[in-house]
């Protein structure tokens, strides 16, 4: 197993992917390409972002992926909503509890990483 595919962080945020996926693929056939697209790119970024960190060189280049993946993650969490506002999927979809358990994951990872020594 590869260092990152041991996180939790990691772990939770393939899961939402998922879910997003699933999710996305019964919205309408317009939104094939517009907020479904959008989401799943962001979703992908998650865990995508994570396992490059853990591949760079250093803990100061984690951080910044880390970062990154938390920005993706709040930018999915907009769509979630939106896509509820939009009556395409109820808030009750397993993937808000995921997004919500991730994100708390990856703040306790970035909390972990900053206090490590550069």
């Amino acid at each position: 197993m590869k260092p990152h595919e041991q996180l939790d962080a990691w772990k939770y945020s393939m899961w939402l992917v998922k879910a997003v996926y699933q999710m996305t693929s019964s919205f309408p056939l317009e939104e094939r390409y517009g907020l479904a697209q959008q989401m799943r790119r962001a979703a992908v970024s998650i865990p995508s972002n994570i396992a490059e960190g853990a591949g760079r060189n250093g803990v100061k280049e984690y951080v910044q992926f880390i970062g990154i993946a938390r920005g993706s993650l709040a930018e999915l969490e907009t769509q979630l909503q939106i896509a509820v506002m939009l009556g395409f999927t109820s808030d009750e979809h397993e993937a808000f509890e995921l997004a919500d358990r991730a994100g708390k994951l990856l703040t306790g990872l970035h909390k972990k990483l900053l206090t490590t020594n550069y």
